[in-house]
């Protein structure tokens, strides 16, 4: 599963990084000639060009009339395409399907993003809402520092862990957790491969840590 995340992460995180420069340096192709059908293709298949110009380029003024309007915990509209590429390129846990996979083009690819991301926005927010009531309802209680929590970490069974993260809903939360408390690496190394600058990092960590510890009170497990 950290593999899968791994190539995930690295993929948005290079994504991330070119599209702030692929006008400069990449004469990108013309995607109005693509259709719907091809450039769907050349997503599942991590066509980094085709994805780049689409995401980033045609479709970037979808996503930040999406960023502008509704809530997401995110920097920049950068920031929320990438989550929206990794949530509709993500493997169902049951089916193992992704979303894009799953698209049955009854209608055009641009109007399926938009409906996505809104869906993706109102399920954050529902999400947030949750886990501040479930916070006011359990008290503010101090969070372990992080060496503390990765000998937590280490010392939970396989199964409390993956069934702990798969309970988590945030799903960058999630990886912020594997990242730093499973796989130990550094917060300036989860941070690059997530793709967030590190003062966006510390606040996401701290969500993140929140979560995660919530649900492991919640188990008995700390």
């Amino acid at each position: 599963m950290s593999r899968i995340m791994l190539n995930f992460a690295t993929l948005r995180y290079l994504l991330f990084r070119d599209a702030l420069y692929c006008k400069r340096k990449i004469v990108m192709p013309d995607i109005v000639t693509y259709t719907d059908q091809e450039i769907v293709k050349a997503i599942l298949n991590r066509d980094t060009v085709i994805t780049k110009e689409f995401l980033y380029g045609k479709c970037y003024p979808l996503f930040k009339s999406v960023f502008d309007k509704y809530y997401t915990d995110c920097g920049n509209c950068f920031e929320f395409i990438n989550e929206i590429y990794v949530y509709i390129m993500y493997p169902h846990k049951d089916t193992h399907v992704s979303k894009l996979a799953g698209f049955g083009f009854r209608c055009t690819l641009t109007m399926w993003l938009k409906i996505v991301s809104e869906n993706y926005c109102h399920q954050l927010y529902t999400r947030k809402i949750e886990t501040t009531d479930s916070n006011e309802i359990g008290g503010d209680r101090k969070l372990p520092d992080d060496n503390s929590l990765v000998s937590e970490t280490r010392n939970l069974d396989m199964h409390d862990l993956n069934k702990i993260l798969i309970s988590m809903p945030n799903e960058r939360y999630r990886k912020l957790i594997e990242y730093r408390y499973v796989d130990e690496k550094t917060n300036e190394e989860t941070a690059a491969l997530l793709g967030l600058t590190m003062a966006n990092y510390y606040n996401t960590h701290k969500r993140a840590k929140e979560q995660f510890c919530n649900i492991l009170r919640k188990e008995g497990l700390i």
